[in-house]
């Protein structure tokens, strides 16, 4: 029978005052019986607008009829046929902005959780899973994939099933990009990538870490000596934005990419890590985007005052409602309308090495009004004269976004990129240098997990149709 509710099942969360503290996961999933009576909310329309809200085209009434009828394995399967990483995508995509939008049942109530359907049947395969699917057998063509983050996961994933000799080349020591490195465990377990990765390397996937391409060996390099006979670069956008005003450079002002990676990928905040991270008291995080949230709701289970300082009104926080809400619970406090113009320092006579540096006392900021839309169809924020005051502090996490890494220009050869220093490609990912695509971030600047998935299977589709047109 039909669940005519219109309001979603909750999902089940740590308390607020608990989970502040530690770094487990905040949100525990549904149980069975709330995955079949949230499934039985969807009216399986038949032009299924919820498919197209989705970048990589997951088919959702199918799975979710599957749910309903508790056959938790068959929706998984049809999930999986789209998605390379349902158990990521269940957790951090913003559903509520694509599939969940479109949703009819979000004309008169809320739309059925479509992404906590699609979290639930991937945990339950998972936790179900005895074996690895077996490894595909090779068609003799070798395709080299930069950057294992969610567009090079998937991009390597749809070549491999179709039998490409892959192999991923990452950077750091570990693989996953922004998956490891920017997501907070109590959001996306670390746990939950490993195994996506592990299912990658049973398809027969090769991963080679600590490997710069551009530093340790060029994209010509691969083609020409390696034998790979196209390349896919996923690379991502790992460059952090500054506002450009004074104090930047004093002690205890850090890119959210730098503090998150510390924290996310190095365990900073692990009593025994062998990587520092400074537990200030009293900290402000200057954006409103989830990377902002991240590293608010971080900053806050290391035992600090947290303050987001964003220049616009709540209701222009570009971050995930989700998200905003889990911070407000979790004790951390928002000063809207607020722009940062200085951060300020005191000299630390002891430091022999730099006697310009110091350390954050405080940030003086201006309150701002919301004036004319500018181009983007925000209402632009307009500085209120005479409103100067000053929070005192002894950390700032800059959070306003990344832009493509400069290192991608020298990668290969006849590379054209733009103007904000993304790679120039057409609409399936082909680039202007012979046999080389590109998708994801290192395209578009920063931008979701499932718009990169969505970048990477289409780059292997076009990747196949060059290879196979040879």
């Amino acid at each position: 029978m039909a669940n005519m509710s219109l309001k979603k099942n909750e999902m089940p969360t740590q308390a607020p005052d608990i989970r502040n503290k530690n770094f487990d996961e905040v949100a525990l999933g549904y149980t069975e019986e709330q995955a079949i009576d949230e499934a039985k909310r969807c009216l399986n329309c038949k032009n299924m607008p919820c498919v197209a809200g989705c970048p990589v085209k997951v088919h959702i009434p199918a799975f979710i009829a599957k749910v309903a009828e508790g056959k938790f394995e068959e929706a998984y399967e049809i999930i999986s046929e789209a998605s390379s990483l349902p158990a990521v995508c269940g957790r951090v995509c913003p559903q509520e902005r694509q599939c969940e939008s479109k949703c009819v049942r979000g004309l008169k109530g809320e739309s059925v959780g479509i992404g906590r359907l699609e979290r639930f049947v991937a945990d339950y395969h998972n936790s179900k899973a005895k074996v690895w699917p077996d490894k595909i057998k090779s068609n003799g063509h070798k395709v080299a994939v930069i950057g294992s983050g969610p567009a090079g996961l998937a991009c390597a994933s749809d070549l491999a099933k179709k039998g490409y000799e892959v192999t991923i080349f990452e950077a750091l020591h570990l693989a996953g990009g922004v998956l490891v490195y920017g997501i907070p465990e109590f959001r996306l377990p670390k746990s939950i990538v490993q195994m996506e990765i592990d299912g990658l390397i049973a398809l027969g996937v090769t991963i080679e870490t600590n490997t710069v391409v551009g530093k340790s060996i060029s994209i010509d390099e691969l083609m020409s000596e390696e034998g790979f006979e196209a390349v896919f670069i996923g690379t991502g956008a790992g460059l952090p934005k500054f506002m450009g005003i004074n104090g930047e450079n004093l002690i205890g002002v850090y890119s959210a990419n730098e503090f998150l990676t510390r924290i996310n990928l190095m365990k900073a905040y692990r009593e025994n890590s062998s990587t520092p991270i400074l537990h200030a008291r009293r900290v402000a995080v200057v954006g409103g985007g989830n990377v902002a949230m991240d590293a608010a709701r971080c900053a806050k289970r290391l035992g600090a005052d947290v303050h987001i300082v964003y220049r616009r009104g709540m209701e222009e926080l570009p971050a995930r409602k989700e998200e905003i809400e889990h911070a407000i619970e979790e004790g951390i406090v928002f000063d809207t309308l607020t722009n940062p113009v200085e951060i300020i320092g005191y000299h630390n006579p002891d430091n022999k090495r730099d006697p310009l540096n110091g350390t954050v006392c405080g940030m003086k900021c201006v309150k701002m009004e919301l004036g004319e839309p500018d181009a983007s169809g925000r209402r632009s924020p307009v500085e209120i004269q005479n409103s100067e005051f000053v929070l005192e502090l002894d950390s700032v996490i800059m959070a306003l976004g990344t832009s493509p890494n400069p290192l991608i220009k020298n990668t290969t050869s006849n590379l054209e990129i733009g103007p904000r220093g993304g790679i120039v490609t057409n609409e399936v990912g082909k680039t202007s240098r012979e046999g080389v695509f590109a998708g994801g971030d290192a395209v578009t600047g920063s931008a979701t997990v499932i718009l990169a998935m969505g970048a990477g299977k289409s780059a292997a589709s076009a990747i196949d149709e060059y290879i196979q047109s040879k």
